[in-house]
């Protein structure tokens, strides 16, 4: 199911379709109830990317544990 997300970054608004995973990741890291300066967004975007290379990195560590068929 899509939802509609809105976002105010610089005085603008942004609206955007996400599912319902990526909305709650979202809100969970910008706040849709306020502007947002271009410095929270980038720091959002930094701790998801943060994130998500350790997962990869864990990811990768499992996968060579995993023995090769």
């Amino acid at each position: 199911m899509q939802n509609k997300l809105t976002f105010h970054i610089n005085n603008m608004a942004y609206t955007i379709n996400v599912d319902e995973g990526l909305k709650e990741e979202l809100t969970r890291n910008l706040d849709t109830e306020k502007n947002l300066d271009t410095k929270e967004l980038l720091a959002a975007y930094i701790r998801l990317a943060q994130e998500f290379n350790g997962l990869k990195r864990d990811l990768e560590q499992i996968t060579d544990k995993i023995p090769n068929f």
